[in-house]
């Protein structure tokens, strides 16, 4: 281009759309509102037009409306709505004819005889606008507002939403051309429909099908006049005319919506009349449409849903964006939660906490074989205020109201005891337990090699037997027993079976760590949803199901399902090892266990105490084959204290433990949860796995050693004698009292046999006969002596230490 030539000068937008509406009212060419009026018109008048509007937008991109999105219950019903905008798009066919009537009189009363652009209207307000040196007057005609909707609706950010209302002459000059665009791909009743569906109706409520029934309780489709004329007066100014903070302007405006029909012979003046008398609203009728978890009955669980949704890539690349589509796309979010058994959990916290204690308590309850999460409550209720907070105590810090648990202490013995029976020790096996063991500088094999510590020097918190099996050790929780069971089996196997049961630390989300005491809980911080799902994979006879909380999704317009994650559910262990897990762990609830007083109802149950160092936090975790739920009560307010005087349930304790703090609540939701459902038993696990690969031993009880051993000797096993002095018992001085192993348990063929031997100080007396008066005394005699088998010595050179006072 040369220096002396002029590039072509935009022209003034102003001057524009104010020469297109000149020509167009003195041509009448608007009345059909599909093109400019170049036909007819002479001169530079047509060719100022054309030049002038050639630069003004041509199509109009809309965005899809924003929906709410409703979750739901197991049953189907809403227990939560999230929306950024509380919209429910309808039909035309769903909206009442004089809502239809009322909106054009009172917005736009020659719609259906102009075009896209009511001209005359619009040149009036463009002269005011400029002798008033601003934008006083609109003018602006429904599919010009339909425009302007659009625009806002598809808004993202706050600048585009800041430029899609500004009051200027290039967003009014914009929305003229796109509604002269809208009008020729639209019909009018198109253009009604979809901004009745668009409008702002006030008080969160958009679209006409919203405002309705947040207003009056009634769909769209059952508005009567009075109840339309309110609604198409709100739109002008959806604050100002409030009917609930504004009630006197509100029946003022509505009041003019009704005269100006009547004016248009919409309705007569009987109608007008007895339509002005009635109240605006009914308070009483007016519905609020809860807006996020917050407003949920059931907040923690609901926001649990929201943050796993969120974890979704079918929703959106980053959180951000999934977030806005949850909450904008119109979504029925179908979950796990089933408000029986929920109000069984939150019934049971209720009655055994106050929400004012130092102390929490939380309970999640699963179902085996499906992973679905059934309830989830806690002691704290949501909120900001005393006594209330933010963390979800029942699951892991995944999410910013994720508390991320606490060391579940010796409910992780339920996992050695699976990595024994895997590795084929028998439930009957024992081990010598005192109260106390010296564990310093032992060597525990891990995953990653040996590991030890200096010192450690373990206890039992409870008294148990000597030698205790794998069945005491857990009806007593045996500490001593289970530290050495499992650096007998190593820590890799009952890590590696925890991890495939889901367990992992839920505050630095990361593998447990495999140190000493493992089999004690300290190995990471465990959340009531992890443990009840991984004991409901013992219900499950080995079954391993991810928790499920969202179950479907759907998109309420299409009915499209969007895809989420499955349980996942696979083998983790065979039914014969989880058979043997719920045997041991059966044994608790019953004869003496500490899971005893817990024991309710005809069906099989099963269950762990749990206690960490110091008290911090107990726990009780069981199960039926139909539910499975683990229960905490801890001290959530770091750093983490003693629970012993701190205020539960309204009062000091004097006490903390598994069984008397936590186990209550376990037992009250449990037995509320199964209420109705068929009594079920665990299936009975191979004698092999109870007793191992065994054979029968005889009853050996208050015999002599020589005899006992003979008959030992003839079965094929090998027989010694106890290395300590003779115990307690009720079975003669010098005989049997029992073997080790036990008669009950038997042993493997060719294997060795300790005899025990009674001291009697629990025999009972052998009271001398009584002799008739008349019968002289009897001499005494001597004692018949007992000849031993002539093929065994009275001492067996078989078993070791055999002397007189050893029953020699």
């Amino acid at each position: 281009m040369h220096r002396g030539e002029r590039r072509a000068k935009r022209p003034n937008a102003v001057m524009s759309v104010f020469v297109f509406l000149l020509v167009s009212v003195l041509a009448g060419a608007l009345s059909a509102g599909l093109a400019l009026p170049f036909a007819g018109l002479a001169g530079v008048t047509t060719a100022t037009a054309h030049d002038t509007v050639q630069y003004l937008p041509q199509d109009l991109k809309t965005a899809p409306l924003a929906e709410k999105t409703i979750i739901q219950d197991a049953a189907g019903k809403t227990i939560a709505t999230l929306y950024q905008q509380n919209r429910t798009p309808v039909t035309l066919k769903q909206i009442s004819p004089v809502m239809l009537k009322a909106i054009v009189a009172i917005e736009d009363d020659r719609f259906y005889e102009h075009g896209a652009i009511d001209a005359k209207g619009t040149l009036r307000a463009l002269l005011r606008n400029q002798s008033s040196g601003g934008v006083q007057q609109g003018g602006s005609s429904i599919t010009q507002q339909y425009v302007k909707l659009n625009l806002i609706n598809k808004a993202r950010t706050p600048e585009e939403v800041k430029e899609a209302t500004a009051e200027t002459y290039e967003r009014k000059i914009a929305e003229l051309r796109y509604a002269i665009a809208v009008e020729k791909e639209l019909s009018k009743s198109q253009i009604l429909n979809g901004y009745l569906n668009l409008a702002f109706f006030g008080d969160r409520s958009y679209g006409v099908e919203a405002a309705a029934m947040h207003y009056f309780g009634v769909h769209a489709a059952k508005l009567n006049l009075p109840q339309a004329a309110m609604l198409a007066g709100l739109v002008k100014n959806p604050t100002g005319y409030d009917p609930i903070d504004q009630p006197v302007r509100a029946k003022a405006r509505r009041d003019v919506v009704l005269r100006r029909m009547q004016e248009l012979n919409i309705i007569n003046a009987k109608q007008a009349a007895e339509a002005i008398k009635t109240p605006v609203i009914d308070p009483g009728k007016v519905r609020v449409a809860p807006s996020g978890c917050a407003n949920s009955k059931y907040p923690f669980f609901c926001e649990y849903v929201v943050s796993k949704l969120k974890e979704n890539a079918a929703f959106g690349k980053t959180p951000e964006d999934r977030e806005n589509y949850i909450e904008t796309a119109g979504l029925v979010i179908k979950t796990s939660l089933d408000q029986k058994i929920q109000a069984a959990a939150q019934t049971s916290i209720n009655q055994h906490s106050k929400a004012g204690d130092q102390a929490v308590a939380a309970i999640t309850m699963v179902e085996p074989g499906t992973g679905l999460v059934k309830a989830m409550a806690q002691s704290r209720s949501y909120g900001s205020k005393k006594g209330q907070t933010a963390y979800n105590f029942n699951v892991e810090k995944s999410y910013a109201g994720g508390f991320g648990g606490f060391q579940n202490g010796s409910t992780m013995k339920a996992f050695t005891i699976a990595a024994a029976i895997a590795k084929g020790v028998p439930t009957t096996y024992r081990i010598n337990s005192p109260q106390t063991i010296s564990l310093g500088g032992k060597e525990f094999s891990t995953c990653s090699g040996p590991t030890s510590v200096d010192s450690y020097n373990p206890t039992n918190s409870t008294k148990t037997i000597a030698d205790p099996s794998m069945v005491d050790a857990a009806k007593a929780s045996t500490n001593t027993y289970f530290l050495q069971l499992s650096e007998q089996i190593g820590l890799c196997p009952i890590a590696t079976i925890a991890s495939k049961l889901g367990m992992y630390d839920a505050q630095l989300l990361k593998p447990l760590k495999q140190v000493v005491s493992f089999t004690l809980g300290s190995a990471g911080l465990i959340t009531p949803l992890m443990l009840s799902n991984a004991y409901a994979t013992f219900a499950a006879r080995g079954m391993y199901c991810n928790p499920q909380i969202v179950t479907s999704v759907t998109v309420i317009k299409t009915q499209k399902a969007i895809p989420t994650p499955g349980p996942g559910c696979h083998r983790v262990l065979s039914p014969g090892v989880a058979d043997g897990v719920n045997y041991v762990l059966h044994q608790v609830m019953i004869n003496g266990g500490t899971g005893s007083k817990l024991n309710f109802g005809k069906s099989d149950l099963a269950g762990k105490t749990g206690t960490i160092q110091e008290n911090q936090a107990v726990w009780f975790s069981g199960y039926s084959s139909k539910l499975a739920a683990a229960a905490v009560v801890g001290d959530a307010d770091p750093p983490a204290e003693n629970l012993i005087k701190q205020v539960f349930n309204g009062k000091k304790l004097k006490d903390a433990s598994g069984s008397g703090t936590a186990g209550p609540i376990w037992e009250t939701a449990m037995q509320a949860a199964l209420q109705g459902i068929p009594t079920s038993k665990f299936v009975k696990p191979d004698d092999k796995i109870i007793r191992g690969n065994v054979k029968d031993l005889p009853y050996l009880k208050g015999m002599t050693p020589a005899d006992a051993g003979a008959k030992l000797l003839s079965m094929g096993f090998k027989v010694v004698m106890s290395h300590g002095d003779r115990v307690d018992s009720d079975a003669p001085a010098g005989t049997v009292a029992w073997t080790n192993p036990r008669q009950e348990d038997g042993a493997p063929a060719g294997s060795t046999v300790t005899l025990i031997i009674s001291n009697g100080s629990k025999a009972q007396p052998t009271t001398p006969p009584t002799v008739p008066p008349t019968v002289p005394p009897v001499p005494p005699t001597a004692p018949p002596t007992i000849k031993p088998p002539p093929n065994i010595p009275t001492c067996l050179p078989q078993i070791p230490k055999c002397h007189p006072r050893h029953g020699g």
